[in-house]
Parts: structure tokens; C-alpha cells; sequence
């Protein structure tokens, strides 16, 4: 595969800790914008590891996740390999001049996720009680087998409204409600392969036994990286500007 100054970038190191969902968005993107066309055949796996300095089985995921959604084909046998879909789904988008996938609207609804979520984490690892607890540990639990989206959705909205309940704070519930309906408006319009939706609900385990230990810092961090990989997938998989 022959290789410009863009094609470079896509294929540079993947820095972390999002590097699943960073190789989503790199690759997704490049066959969005068609600097990988249809038909284009992936370096081997181990090269492909090798240059985007993640392991192979974080390089695994990702691929999977893009095949899941239609990007990428694995085909096996001699000429076999991971190959670009004749019509991926993103290859109308190609031809347009847009070279960013989200709209500043969508990119401040973002923003305004990062304040509301990362403030109600902090309170609710100061403030949350068994009850909230046990709410939330029932809410992992239902996203834990992620076949059915929308139940799988539900529960992802219910969950992040149950951390700023147990910030008993009534104006962030207020403000959470609002943005997990403007994020649903984004997250409907990509594809949701498994291996994304079971990577996010680990992250919602992770973020809930911090919750547990008081550790506010820790579980603003997380939230923060969890945000951060919605924002990757959205970028690689959002069909068009929004």
C-alpha cells in the first residue's frame, strides 16, 4: 500500500490511554475521508501493531469493532487479510469536502458533557450512598450482555444520571438528563458494534468501584477518559457532519 504524508499520520503511534477507540477513530476516518479506498488491503497485523505501538489484541478490538460496522472485511485463505469494504458506510462522505466529522454544535455539546459528568463523578465519589451503589452495580449489570442497543441505551442514561444523583445535586441531575438526550441524538447515528459497547461498560464497573472507594480525583479522571473515547468513536464513525 503506498503511503503519503497522510496516510503516515494515520498510521502513527496511537498514544494512551483511548488507544482502542483512537484506532477506531484513525482508521474509520481514513476511510471516510478515502485515503483508504475500498478494496485497500490493511498491513499485516503485527506491522500494523508494530507501527501504531499498541498490542495486537488492542489492534484485534478495534479492527473487529470497524468490521462489526460494516468499514472493514476479513477474508481468509492465501490472499487473504483485512481489506476496506467495497461500500463502507462513511464512502459518501468521501467525496465531500469535510475534513472533520463533527460540527462545532456537536463538538460543544461535548464540552458540555466533560463539565456536567466530570463535576457529578467528584460528588458522587464524596457523596454516593449504598443505595446509589447498588443502583448503579444493577445498571452494569443489564449492560453487561450489550446484544440489544436499546436496552443497552437505556441503561447507559440511566446510568449516567444515576452518578449525578448521587451527587445529590439536583441542578446536575437536571443538567445530565439534558445532555444524555443531546447525546443520544449523536450516538443514534453511528453504527454499535459489541466490542465498543462492552469497552464503555467496563469503564462504567471501573468508575463505580471508585465511586466506592471516595476517590474523586480518580473517578473524574476515568469519566474524563471514557468521554474522551465516545469522542474518538463519534469522530471515526459519524457518517457526516451533524
Amino acid at each position: 500500500m503506498e503511503r503519503g504524508a497522510a496516510l503516515d499520520a494515520v498510521f502513527k503511534p496511537v498514544r494512551p490511554p483511548t488507544t482502542f477507540e483512537e484506532t477506531v477513530e484513525r482508521l474509520g476516518t481514513a476511510i471516510r475521508l478515502g485515503l483508504l479506498l475500498p478494496g485497500t488491503k490493511l498491513p499485516p497485523e503485527r506491522t500494523l501493531a508494530d507501527e501504531l505501538a499498541i498490542s495486537r489484541s488492542t489492534l484485534r478490538q478495534a479492527l473487529t469493532t470497524l468490521t462489526q460496522s460494516g468499514h472493514l472485511v476479513s477474508l481468509r485463505g492465501r490472499s487473504g487479510g483485512t481489506f476496506v469494504a467495497d461500500e463502507p458506510p462513511l464512502a459518501e462522505a468521501a467525496a465531500s469536502d469535510a475534513t472533520e466529522p463533527l460540527s462545532a454544535e456537536a463538538w460543544a455539546v461535548l464540552d458540555f458533557r466533560v463539565a456536567v459528568e466530570t463535576g457529578a463523578a467528584t460528588l458522587a465519589a464524596e457523596r454516593s450512598d449504598r443505595e446509589h451503589l447498588a443502583r448503579l452495580d444493577e445498571l452494569v449489570k443489564r449492560m453487561a450482555k450489550p446484544e440489544d442497543f436499546e436496552d443497552y441505551r437505556r441503561a447507559d442514561v440511566r446510568f449516567h444520571i444515576g452518578v449525578a444523583e448521587a451527587a445529590a445535586s439536583p441542578r446536575l441531575v437536571s443538567a445530565m438528563t439534558e445532555v444524555q438526550g443531546q447525546m443520544s441524538d449523536l450516538i443514534a447515528q453511528i453504527p454499535h458494534p459489541e466490542q465498543v459497547l462492552t469497552r464503555s461498560n467496563e469503564q462504567h464497573a471501573e468508575i463505580v468501584k471508585l465511586m466506592r472507594l471516595g476517590d474523586g480525583a480518580g473517578c473524574a479522571r476515568l469519566m474524563r477518559e471514557h468521554i474522551e473515547g465516545t469522542e474518538h468513536i463519534l469522530a471515526g464513525l459519524l457518517p457526516r457532519a451533524v
